[in-house]
């Protein structure tokens, strides 16, 4: 009967090769294999020979003759050994049912292939359970050849190998179950296994053996472990493990320590002594620059030789130098109260060519027995230390005075040697000098048409003052047009002015020696009628007061002088003046600041110091890069101020190769934040300027931008909880608009939440209008700039009229963003087609479940006339009412089956588009649920539209958002169902 059985059935050895880890194979049992079969007369083990007449364990059945067949076999308990995916590769044989002679009809020629996990031995010979239910149905296996006539030499006979998977496995192990429902077969081998990626070392990472993932498309990131000597390099490396157990294209690397060179591919070898290697990364080993040495391995420098050094800023791969000589032939020539030093420089310069020169001052007695530093107000052009020329000038010394000057010739390592700068001497002695400047003037009081000033004696009268100069001219007339005035004193009264007249006034003094300089410009105003009218009415008690008394008060009117500062006004219309904040300053709330526009600083550096406090870099820490911005990378990181507690921050650099324009651009962002202060706002901590990479330090935001924060959390907050969100929003918008500020560019990409769900504006750089290169879809061209589009107000965009008007209409678009959970405003249409639709008055459709009262307040943000929009103050109001009152929020915006706008269409999915299930949860953003339909059955369109709320919480869509996102898409399915028949059938 057994060898009846194997010419009937054919025997073949299949052998599978590849990274995979058999966990049982019953072409290896030497013994029976003791599965149980039910009933006794179906299933039934026997043994046979391979080619290599090795005995074989088969299970064969053939009741083909009887109806009705029900046949099960049942293998012992195997362990998964931690796999979390199960291959089973079968190898069979079936007879053909029409080569059997009088087969009835019920003949089958394919079975069923079922598992069932468990964490123990549960099924045995006597326990065995013979129903469907308990077990999971992997597939049905039909064979892809079949044999009609019996070969009883075994040379040809067709046998088949099929392999299925299944998972994900939780418990300890499983059965497999086979079902036989009237075929003649054989079972010739099982072999049970699972894959894995195999130990490698690739990028000097070495990965360990990895299990595959539950899914035959899951990738299993395993973490590299760098080899010896090396280290990991930007991020820590990985691999990807895909389900053929195969690595993917690796992620981060690791590369050679300074001191070590890779060799061989993935090893790193010690620099062997007189090479270095200074830095980590793939370079070799380097020979030992001039004047320097390495006697040990794994040098990573090589240390200078007596006498040599190496400057704080010489890279190791430089030559060691050595300090200069003296500076040579020094010549100075002296005019009264100054000096001009000229020399040569050294004949040697240590190898270096950053030798500068210093100069040291100093001022003795006659008999030279004493000397000391010169005084502080001594001037050197063009300065005292670092000289790159060999020319120095010297001023405000004292007249008839002996001077020491000595020049010191230092390089890069002068400050490494025991001898540190080689110098030379000369002595001067100054001649009679003019006086020095005048320090200040004050005005005692002024008229309609004079005023009175006065001012102290120089500091440095450099002998009797003779008299003083005035020089004087209105503000706004040249300085050619001056008048002079003479004064024998420190004070002079300038008569014969305009009233209401600012003027600008200079006074010098004069000693034998000649005049001195011009102070500095002081400016002066003369009272107007008004002002002089106002002053007497307020004299006029004291007038009266006096009489009175018998006291007679000489009256003066005091006015107020006005220093000249720098003007702080734009020089002439710049090529992007349109883009520039323009306000009034008669605006906004009483007691609030108002905005000042960086830009009207004719140097932006002035701003950013008013503005912004610089921080020591010493109190930052960076730890990991967070993102890219225009300028440079964004880092988090720490903040430890003195006295305060440590914070996190985030950070953003100006990267390196900087024009000062970028630089410029870049810090105006920081003198706009840094004029905020509002818990709806993102606070400016300080800026880093005086060290490299210049940075902005802002207050960390742990959930990062509003939108992308909103689509990772889909459906999981309340209504309230995003009208709270909004609130915020307003609240910060408000604050901007009373201070006369418009940001241009609001939308939830430029919001930033924190760990408390606090929404704060963000992103005040205005460099993006200035750039021409901008590549965002997001902005398109208009008038010379790049404008949001999508976000942007009709009259923005045709005219560049942006105001607290054109703020409100972005508000409205991020409205729609949060209650849509981060979706793309006007989904995939061009720039040009948006603007186009909302030119035909088209606006956005209420997102799901919105309710009606905030798409409304949408609405009225996007009035074509911006006069009608509502303020931010009013939207504040609205806002807190609705919260105050939730019921208001219960009505729900409807959404009609058919729209009577092109426009609307984007927001309901066509069903009568789709092609698969695939494809339909795709269209509305619930991918993740692709493999939850698929293995439960709903594999088509129509089987979709029958689910209820019970099947989507079997199969595994719990989060209610979701839930009620993908039913109300199901309903809009069967009502375009209803409305093609033809489709339905």
């Amino acid at each position: 009967m057994i060898v009846d059985l194997f010419a009937l059935l054919g025997v073949l050895v299949f052998t599978c090769s590849g990274m995979e880890e058999t966990v049982m194979d019953t072409r290896v049992a030497t013994a029976e294999l003791g599965w149980t079969a039910y009933p006794n007369s179906g299933w039934e083990e026997v043994s046979g020979y391979d080619e290599n007449l090795n005995t074989i364990r088969t299970y064969q059945v053939c009741n083909v003759f009887e109806p009705s067949q029900n046949n099960w076999l049942l293998t012992t308990f195997i362990d998964r050994r931690g796999a979390q995916r199960i291959y089973v590769e079968i190898r069979f044989t079936v007879r053909d049912c029409s080569s059997i002679p009088n087969v009835p009809g019920s003949c089958k020629e394919t079975f069923n292939l079922y598992y069932y996990e468990s964490d123990a031995v549960i099924a045995t010979k006597g326990t065995a359970f013979w129903m469907e239910a308990p077990y999971l149905k992997v597939d049905t296996i039909a064979a892809d050849e079949s044999f009609s006539q019996v070969d009883f030499g075994g040379r040809l006979m067709k046998v088949n190998t099929e392999v299925r998977s299944f998972g994900p496995l939780s418990k300890n192990g499983f059965y497999l179950a086979f079902q036989d429902y009237g075929a003649c077969m054989s079972l010739l081998s099982v072999r049970v296994f699972y894959k894995k990626c195999p130990s490698v070392v690739q990028n000097f990472a070495i990965f360990p053996e990895t299990m595959t993932g539950a899914e035959s498309t899951s990738l299993v990131i395993s973490r590299g472990i760098c080899i010896s000597n090396s280290e990991e390099v930007d991020v820590p490396i990985k691999l990807y493990c895909n389900g053929d157990g195969e690595w993917m294209v690796p992620i981060g690397s690791c590369t050679c320590k300074a001191g070590f060179e890779p060799d061989n591919g993935n090893v790193c070898r010690a620099c062997p002594p007189g090479t270095f290697k200074s830095t980590q990364g793939p370079g070799l080993c380097l020979q030992c620059p001039p004047n320097s040495r390495s006697t040990a391995e794994a040098a990573t420098v090589c240390v200078c030789r007596n006498g040599y050094y190496r400057g704080d800023a010489d890279q190791p791969d430089e030559p060691c130098t050595s300090v200069p000589s003296s500076p040579r032939n020094v010549i100075s020539i002296v005019n009264e109260t100054s000096v001009i030093l000229e020399w040569h420089s050294p004949r040697e310069t240590g190898g270096r060519d950053d030798v500068v020169y210093n100069i040291l001052c100093k001022k003795c007695q006659a008999n030279r027995l004493a000397c000391s530093h010169c005084d502080d107000n001594v001037e050197f052009v063009p300065r005292q230390l670092g000289l790159t020329e060999t020319r120095v000038f010297i001023s405000n010394l004292l007249a008839h005075t002996l001077y020491s000057f000595e020049i010191q010739a230092v390089n890069g390592v002068s400050n490494k040697s025991p001898y540190p700068s080689q110098h030379v001497s000369i002595d001067i002695t100054t001649n009679q000098a003019a006086p020095s400047i005048v320090p200040i003037m004050h005005q005692i009081s002024s008229t309609m048409n004079s005023f009175t000033l006065s001012w102290p004696q120089p500091e440095q009268p450099n002998g009797i003052i003779l008299d003083y100069e005035l020089r004087y001219h209105e503000k706004d007339h040249a300085e050619i047009n001056s008048t002079i005035l003479r004064s024998q004193t420190n004070t002079a009264r300038v008569d014969g002015l305009r009233s209401g007249t600012v003027y600008v006034v200079q006074v010098r003094a004069r000693t034998v020696a000649g005049f001195g300089k011009y102070s500095s410009k002081m400016c002066f105003q003369t009272l107007t009628d008004d002002d002089f009218k106002s002053e007497l009415r307020e004299q006029l008690p004291l007038i009266a007061g006096s009489a009175a008394a018998g006291v007679v008060f000489i009256v003066s009117l005091v006015a107020i002088s006005i220093v000249c500062s720098r003007k702080r006004a734009y020089t002439k219309e710049a090529v992007y003046s349109d883009k520039l904040q323009h306000y009034s300053t008669g605006r906004g709330s009483p007691g609030m600041k108002i905005y000042i526009d960086p830009f009207t600083y004719e140097d932006p550096n002035e701003a950013v110091h008013e503005f912004a406090k610089e921080i020591d870099v010493s109190t930052v820490k960076i730890e990991e890069v967070i993102g890219a911005g225009e300028f440079g990378e964004v880092y988090k990181g720490r903040l430890k101020l003195p006295s305060k507690r440590e914070i996190f921050v985030a950070i953003k650099t100006l990267k390196a190769g900087y024009v000062e324009k970028q630089r410029r651009d870049f810090l105006s962002e920081a003198s706009i934040m840094g004029q905020f202060d509002h818990p709806n706002i993102i606070r400016l901590e300080g800026v880093v300027t005086k060290s490299r990479p210049v940075m902005i330090v802002t207050e960390f935001m742990e959930n990062g931008a509003l939108d992308s924060f909103l689509r990772q959390n889909d459906g999981q907050f309340t209504v309230i909880q995003l009208v709270g969100m909004m609130r915020g929003i307003s609240a910060g918008m408000k604050y901007l608009s009373e201070m006369n500020y418009v940001h241009r560019d609001l939308a939830a990409r430029n919001i930033l939440v924190n760990s408390n769900l606090v929404c704060k504006v963000s992103d005040f750089g205005l460099s993006r209008y200035l750039q021409e290169d901008t590549s965002d879809p997001s902005y398109t061209s208009s008038l010379g700039g790049k404008i949001p589009v999508r976000w942007t107000a009709p009259e923005a965009i045709a005219y560049r009229k942006f105001t607290s008007a054109s703020d409100v209409w972005s508000y409205g678009i991020v409205m729609w963003e949060v209650m849509s959970f981060g979706e793309r405003p006007y989904w995939d249409m061009s720039n040009q087609d948006v603007i186009n639709a909302i030119e035909q008055d088209y606006r956005l459709p209420p997102p799901m479940d919105c309710p009606s009262a905030l798409h409304q307040l949408m609405l009225d943000c996007w009035q074509k006339d911006r006069n009608v929009r509502p303020r931010f103050t009013d939207i504040v109001s609205t806002l807190d009412k609705m919260i105050r009152n939730p019921t208001s929020l219960k009505a729900v915006a409807n959404i009609p089956a058919v729209p009577s706008q092109p426009l609307l269409d984007r927001s309901i999915p066509d069903f009568n588009t789709f092609s698969s299930v695939e494809d339909w949860l795709s269209a509305i953003k619930m991918s993740q649920y692709r493999d939850n339909f698929l293995n439960s059955g709903f594999t088509s369109l129509q089987l979709v539209a029958q689910m209820t709320s019970e099947d989507l919480l079997r199969i595994g869509v719990t989060l209610a958002g979701h839930q009620k996102k993908i039913l109300s898409n199901i309903q809009s399915m069967r009502v375009q169902m209803s409305q093609s028949p033809t489709t339905m059938a």
